[in-house]
């Protein structure tokens, strides 16, 4: 069998879905510009430099999303996808995604932003088989059934990104040395999942991976060169 894996944020998309999300929130007054704006960059330089508490900066990133409703946030993520996500996708990415299925390949986005967000971005990319981060829900008796904030089981991020597909692949009767995989990503932050597969594909890279691809002779994509 052979499995192509693809992070999603700066890999597939040239944005940051996640931090646009966010960015998005504030434009439709849900959050306070200012104030959000501030813990939203400071999250975002911490998950750039490897230092991110995941769960702290999905209690942050849910917050708007958890006061409003199930319905408000579909409806406005909605309009997200149509304003900023679907203007983002690149032709070069859809056609890489598309090469894999044509293929015969099993195609998996796995991404470390939260399946709210990124559920309707795999679906505009033909990609049924998302690994996301989890969100908790309060099914408590007489519960709303809606997000708490925390996550539910191992975050997909950084080496929760190899349990979360090995666990993927137990699901199906399977173990690593029974497919061949591809992994796409831009970022350091998937370095264990990198050293794991088949074919470790730096895609779009951060500097830091970057060199380590250079060094270990990875293949190196750089799929929105000139954009």
């Amino acid at each position: 069998m052979k499995l192509a894996l693809f992070d999603l944020d700066h890999t597939l998309l040239p944005i940051d879905s996640d931090y646009a999300w966010g960015v998005f929130t504030t434009t439709i007054g849900w959050t306070d510009p200012v104030d959000f704006n501030r813990r939203n960059d400071e999250f975002y330089a911490h998950y750039k430099a490897g230092t991110l508490d995941i769960h702290d900066y999905v209690r942050f990133a849910t917050d708007a999303v958890r006061r409003h409703g199930a319905l408000k946030a579909e409806v406005a993520h909605a309009e997200f996808m149509r304003s900023v996500i679907e203007p983002a996708i690149r032709s070069q990415a859809l056609d890489l995604v598309r090469a894999h299925q044509q293929a015969g390949d099993a195609v998996v986005i796995v991404t470390a932003t939260n399946e709210f967000v990124t559920r309707p971005i795999a679906q505009a990319f033909g990609v049924a088989e998302l690994i996301a981060v989890e969100l908790a829900r309060d099914t408590a008796p007489g519960g709303s059934g809606w997000i708490t904030g925390e996550i539910a089981g191992v975050p997909s991020a950084r080496e929760g990104k190899v349990t979360r597909v090995q666990q993927w692949l137990h699901q199906r009767g399977l173990a690593w040395a029974d497919v061949e995989t591809t992994f796409y990503t831009d970022s350091i932050n998937d370095l264990s999942l990198m050293e794991t597969v088949t074919h470790p594909v730096a895609t779009n890279p951060d500097a830091r991976l970057r060199a380590i691809a250079e060094a270990r002779q990875w293949r190196i994509l750089d799929l929105f060169q000139g954009l």
